[in-house]
C-alpha cells in the first residue's frame, strides 16, 4: 500500500515557508529546509522538482485566491456598467485585504518580500498591469452610458496605479507588519 505523504508534505511546506521568510528565495537552502522538517533534501524532492517548484507550491494558492477575488470584483463592475452604466464602489482594496490577504498574510508576505529570483519577483508589477487592463475596459463602458469619465491614456493610468503601489502600498505594508 502506498504511503500517505500528506503529513510529510505539510511539514515540508511549513519548513519551506520559514526558510524562505528568513533567507528569501535566493539564499534559501533545501538542506536547511530538510533539517527544519526532519527530512533529507532527497526526501523533499519526492514532493517537488526543485526549490522553485517548492516556492511555487507555497504561493500559487495565494495568487489563485487573489485572482478569484479580483475576477469577481471586476465581473461585478463590468456587469453593472453593461447594464446601466452605474459605478459600483461596493468592494474595495480594503475588502480584498480583509477577505483575502489578511487571513493568509504569510503567503502574501512571501510574494512581496521573498520572491526575488522566482517567476513571481515582479508580482506587484504584474498585478498593476492586470488592473490597468481591466480599468481600460471599464472606463469606456461607463463613458458609453453617458457618465462623465475623463479620458486617460494607458501611460497615465499606469502611472497612477504605480503611484498607488509606490506610495500607498508601503503604508499598507507597515500597517500589516510587512
Amino acid at each position: 500500500m502506498p504511503r500517505d505523504k500528506t503529513v510529510s508534505h505539510a511539514k515540508i511546506m511549513a519548513a519551506a515557508r520559514e526558510e524562505f521568510m528568513e533567507y528569501g528565495f535566493g539564499k534559501a537552502s533545501m538542506r536547511r529546509i530538510g533539517e527544519r522538517c526532519g527530512m533529507t533534501a532527497a526526501g523533499i524532492y519526492r514532493h517537488c522538482r526543485d526549490k522553485a517548484d517548492l516556492f511555487d507550491q507555497l504561493v500559487t494558492p495565494a495568487i489563485a485566491r487573489l485572482d478569484a477575488w479580483m475576477d469577481a470584483h471586476v465581473h461585478r463592475y463590468l456587469e453593472a456598467a453593461r447594464k446601466d452604466g452605474a459605478i459600483r464602489w461596493n468592494d474595495s482594496v480594503i475588502d480584498m485585504m480583509r477577505e483575502v490577504v489578511y487571513p493568509h498574510m504569510d503567503d502574501y508576505r512571501l510574494l512581496l518580500t521573498a520572491a526575488q529570483g522566482t517567476k513571481f519577483e515582479h508580482f506587484l508589477h504584474d498585478l498593476t498591469e492586470a488592473s490597468q487592463g481591466q480599468m481600460l475596459k471599464y472606463l469606456p463602458m461607463l463613458k458609453a452610458h453617458g457618465l462623465a469619465v475623463q479620458d486617460i491614456s494607458p501611460r497615465e493610468l499606469h502611472l497612477l496605479l504605480s503611484a498607488y503601489k509606490a506610495f500607498f502600498l508601503p503604508g499598507w505594508k507597515a500597517l500589516l507588519g510587512f
